[in-house]
């Protein structure tokens, strides 16, 4: 794990262990939790709500970033169905970022061949945050570069529960489906059924602000995760520091719960 200390209003980052290679292995499927928006805004005095507006400047930064490096999905964990516990004028903030931030973005991202795809309860969102959701989606339909995917009023829990209660359903008006429930069939049923197989499952997932925790986040799909947590908080993330997460998995030996060829002999 690398970390990055604070100096007031920046992040200066330990010399890495690994130095990035773009030839090298580039996950196919990068997932990010988003956090410390809100101590970003406050250790510089400002609202909280100063941090998620920068917070979206980053997104655009590293989705930019991500696409050129060859990434196929980044998923980026926007909005939890716990985060309506907050206070009510952060929600609202929240609901409004994605309107402007698809007003503003969607042009870049048809240039860039990004497609976006959103997942979560769409349908508990605001309307005006719905509308914005589903006008992005339709203008990038046609793009066929990476799927810039974010997860909005969405919770790990509440995913699998929809899906074994979809596949339930499904068995009760067919019995004999009951034999094929496997691996396929449930993520099949998840919220990230709608990509390919191959990249399904995040190859790498980052946490910045510090925290090590999962936070109810793709808790099927990062089974076999590379994880890397970074003290950056999420206005403070880079292209740079992406490149270092990425190093970091690259010098990382995934065995997928087997054994490496000269452990066998």
């Amino acid at each position: 794990m690398f970390r990055f200390f604070p100096q007031k209003d920046k992040y200066i980052p330990e010399t890495s262990l690994y130095t990035f290679d773009p030839a090298g292995a580039i996950p196919q499927h990068i997932a990010i939790i988003m956090d410390g928006n809100g101590r970003w805004a406050q250790n510089r005095r400002l609202p909280r709500v100063a941090g998620h507006q920068e917070g979206m400047n980053t997104v655009k930064t590293i989705t930019n970033y991500a696409s050129k490096l060859g990434i196929k999905v980044l998923t980026l964990y926007a909005f939890s169905t716990e985060n309506w516990k907050r206070p009510t004028d952060e929600v609202n903030f929240l609901m409004q970022l994605p309107v402007d931030f698809f007003d503003t973005f969607v042009p870049e991202l048809i240039k860039e061949n990004v497609k976006v795809h959103v997942m979560g309860y769409e349908q508990y969102l605001p309307a005006h945050t719905q509308d914005a959701v589903k006008r992005a989606m339709d203008q990038t339909k046609d793009n066929t570069g990476m799927v810039l995917n974010f997860a909005l009023n969405y919770g790990g829990r509440a995913e699998i529960t929809t899906a074994v209660k979809a596949i339930a359903a499904e068995v009760a008006q067919q019995p004999e489906l009951a034999d094929t429930v496997d691996e396929e069939m449930i993520a099949q049923h998840l919220m990230t059924g709608f990509l390919p197989r191959e990249y399904r499952d995040p190859e790498l997932l980052i946490r910045t602000s510090g925290e090590e925790r999962i936070s109810n986040f793709l808790l099927w799909q990062i089974a076999y995760s590379e994880l890397f947590f970074t003290d950056a908080l999420w206005p403070d993330f880079s292209g740079e520091l992406l490149e270092t997460a990425i190093a970091s998995y690259q010098n990382r030996n995934r065995r997928f719960g087997g054994l490496d060829k000269e452990e066998t002999t």
